[in-house]
């Protein structure tokens, strides 16, 4: 996502437009998983419109819709696959890697519908699989999994909602996170080039640092390796996830010295006339 009632005046500038949001948050952080597509696929002027609100260094992380993934799971669905390839075609090099969150109910006997969707839909881009299943972890099948993800490029994304189930469950936020969040064990493992972190913590900003504190020397050890990771933060009202973001990228930053800088952001605030520093003396 990247538009949120919280952060206009916090991590945007309280100015921002509605339908201006994506610029001013691609002023903050680089990278977004975008899960409007799981529901819906835009038209083409808005495909445009969202192309055309950030620079070159953006990535977009969109999911396939669920009636490729979930109705249809994976089978007999080139028709409405190439409709939407076909539509994100402007986006190119942004739009990497596209989503593959498949449902709880796609499991082990499942692996060979994902091998034919893989051998048959290659994506220069490449695709990037998120199974829920009990099955793939822990067992003969994961290993099966991950050579098969390894065997097209495709990355494995991760999961990691420890946090949630760690923390308190009071606003009506923590209790649908702790409800309705998948919990399953966390398989820290890369398989393709851009290896996808989805870790949603805790609403409490500070109580999340030492959850993600294992996953740092990891990332920098991917980045390190030639892999370009992403790193997804959330929180159950994703109210501090801009900062989260900004912050767990300075962590690794501090592993990986050469690692590409976050960009400038913007003033949140607008400067008011009590605002400003007096002047010294």
């Amino acid at each position: 996502m990247w538009t949120n009632r919280l952060w206009p005046g916090v991590h945007i500038p309280e100015s921002t437009p509605t339908g201006g949001e994506l610029p001013a948050y691609a002023r903050v952080v680089n990278a977004v998983e975008g899960n409007t597509t799981f529901y819906a696929t835009p038209d083409a002027a808005t495909v445009e419109k969202w192309r055309s609100s950030v620079d070159d260094g953006f990535r977009f992380m969109f999911k396939l819709p669920r009636e490729i993934t979930h109705d249809r799971k994976l089978r007999g669905v080139d028709g409405p696959l190439r409709d939407f390839l076909d539509r994100f075609e402007p986006m190119g090099e942004l739009m990497r890697p596209t989503s593959i969150q498949l449902p709880a109910s796609f499991g082990p006997a499942d692996l060979g519908v994902l091998a034919r969707f893989l051998e048959d839909h290659p994506l220069e881009t490449g695709w990037a699989v998120e199974v829920r299943h009990p099955g793939y972890f822990g067992t003969d099948d994961e290993r099966r999994l991950n050579d098969l993800l390894a065997t097209h490029g495709a990355d494995r994304i991760i999961l990691d909602s420890r946090a949630v189930f760690a923390g308190p469950a009071k606003t009506p936020e923590e209790l649908e996170a702790f409800e309705n969040k998948p919990r399953l064990p966390v398989r820290a493992v890369a398989t393709g080039n851009h290896p996808v972190v989805r870790f949603i913590g805790q609403t409490a900003e500070e109580a999340n640092p030492e959850f993600w504190e294992p996953w740092v020397p990891t990332v920098a050890r991917w980045v390190n390796d030639g892999r370009e990771p992403l790193i997804f933060l959330h929180t159950p009202d994703n109210g501090a996830a801009p900062s989260m973001a900004r912050r767990f990228h300075a962590e690794v930053a501090a592993l990986v010295p050469g690692l590409a800088p976050l960009p400038d952001p913007p003033p949140a605030r607008a400067l008011g006339l009590f605002d400003e520093t007096p002047p010294s003396g």
